[in-house]
């Protein structure tokens, strides 16, 4: 108890605050500035989220901005304001830039020996997100995988695919591959379906039920008039096709789509009796006499 009536904790712990862990152009980096500066850059983290989702907020109330340009100006506001607050951190608590000096020295070599690939999708997230090829809330096919972009990071874009799953994609990656992209300018894709029918089938009334069944559906287009085409005369069928237009969010709702049409095509043919033709052969045999048929009971012996 006497020792520690003796410790002076006030004196004790300014030592420790100004306790000086490096000089760099006369000036001290102390421990206290040091707790200072990260305070504030974890402060500066919390305003910037706040400030970077109030600001696309405040856009899409105004300009009415797709959610992808609204997800866009939410990433690229929320880096200018890390930064921003970085360096106020370190204005604030008097640390000098040139102490980053020596840090930007080892991180330059550490990027010589394995970071360039951390840079390289960092820039590539950054090209995304201020040329769009792909943006938040788009359909799109990378490497044969068909999902929803739900967010684009600083390293990584997130797909939500059609079995629901998450595929992490390096930002990289859309810059250094080939990606369809469905819903690039819109969410308008166009469909087709094949339908065969026997021949000596009324072709004009084929065409007249195919059209029917197309625009009966409530997600055609009806500015974009749909199309049927006689496609081919094929080795047992006329070969048909209907080409429409539709709106999708999701690559279910083409397919939906394209399964109701084909229900109504087939109930329509059904009561116009016209039939969907199936691979058929006709088989020919030459003989020069004429074929001997049996017929042969088989009994079982008991």
């Amino acid at each position: 108890m006497r020792l520690l009536e003796k410790i002076d904790f006030g004196a004790w712990l300014k030592t420790i605050w100004q306790y000086p862990l490096l000089s760099v152009d006369g000036s001290s980096v102390t421990v206290g500035k040091c707790l200072v500066a990260i305070f504030l850059v974890i402060l500066g983290f919390l305003a910037s989220g706040f400030l970077s989702r109030r600001i696309s907020k405040s856009l899409s109330q105004r300009l009415k901005l797709h959610t992808g340009a609204l997800a866009a100006v939410n990433s690229i506001s929320y880096y200018i304001l890390i930064l921003f607050f970085g360096f106020l951190a370190l204005k604030t608590a008097n640390v000098p830039l040139t102490v980053f000096t020596l840090l930007g020295g080892a991180a330059a070599i550490g990027l010589g020996f394995g970071s360039q690939n951390i840079v390289n999708n960092f820039i590539s997230g950054l090209i995304l997100l201020i040329e769009r090829p792909i943006t938040v809330g788009d359909f799109i096919d990378v490497e044969g995988v068909l999902g929803t972009v739900e967010s684009i990071g600083a390293r990584s874009t997130r797909i939500n695919a059609v079995d629901n799953t998450r595929l992490i994609v390096p930002n990289s990656t859309f810059l250094e591959k080939k990606v369809l992209n469905w819903t690039l300018s819109d969410n308008t894709v166009r469909a087709t379906i094949s339908v065969g029918v026997a021949y000596g089938s009324p072709c004009k009334k084929v065409r007249e039920l195919l059209l029917q069944a197309v625009l009966e559906h409530s997600s055609i287009l009806k500015d974009r008039e749909p199309l049927v085409l006689l496609k081919d005369f094929a080795d047992s069928s006329l070969q048909f096709e209907a080409i429409f237009w539709l709106t999708i969010q999701k690559l279910l709702d083409r397919r939906v789509a394209e399964s109701d049409i084909r229900f109504r095509i087939e109930e329509l043919f059904r009561e116009a009796k016209i039939s969907i033709c199936f691979p058929q052969r006709d088989v020919h045999l030459d003989s020069m006499k004429p074929l001997e048929v049996r017929i042969v009971n088989e009994t079982k012996e008991s």
